[in-house]
């Protein structure tokens, strides 16, 4: 008989635990399965691999920036590259992400146009601060040919 009232007084616990949210808690904190996919067909996906590859190799303190030169130079045009090195220059920040620092975080969203891929990349810094750049991709080679706070088309 003992043994009954312990097992009801466990479900009884056990529902009230999942009553009051408890249950769910747990379960929230241990977290779902992510999953991330992609196309190399897709220009949207070869931006985000790009800003993340590119994104991961800065933050290599050893050998970063050799692996940073080889993706530039497999996912940016030639003419681009040029034109990269010149803002670079000039600005004394790094063109793909126009700034001085590594972001912690970044996202990349389809804006969508006709004749090539636009993508917003947000970029999110300490602190919480987010910068907003346009990426343009040839829908033909799928090479980026434009980085920029605003896109070729002015959005």
């Amino acid at each position: 008989m003992n043994s009954k009232k312990a097992t009801r007084r466990t479900a009884l616990a056990a529902a009230l635990a999942l009553a009051l949210g408890l249950g769910v808690a747990a379960q929230a904190s241990a977290g779902a399965p992510r999953s991330v996919s992609g196309s190399p067909d897709d220009n949207i996906t070869r931006i985000a691999d790009f800003y993340g590859a590119y994104v991961d190799a800065e933050s290599d303190l050893d050998s970063g920036g050799e692996l940073a030169r080889q993706l530039r130079a497999y996912y940016l045009t030639p003419a681009y590259l040029k034109e990269l090195t010149a803002w670079e220059n000039k600005n004394h920040a790094d063109g793909v992400l126009q700034a001085q620092n590594i972001p912690l975080s970044w996202k990349v969203t389809d804006n969508g146009t006709a004749g090539y891929t636009e993508a917003a990349i947000t970029l999110t810094w300490g602190g919480g601060d987010t910068t907003r750049l346009i990426v343009d991709m040839t829908r033909t080679t799928h090479k980026i040919f434009h980085i920029g706070t605003k896109g070729i088309g002015g959005k």
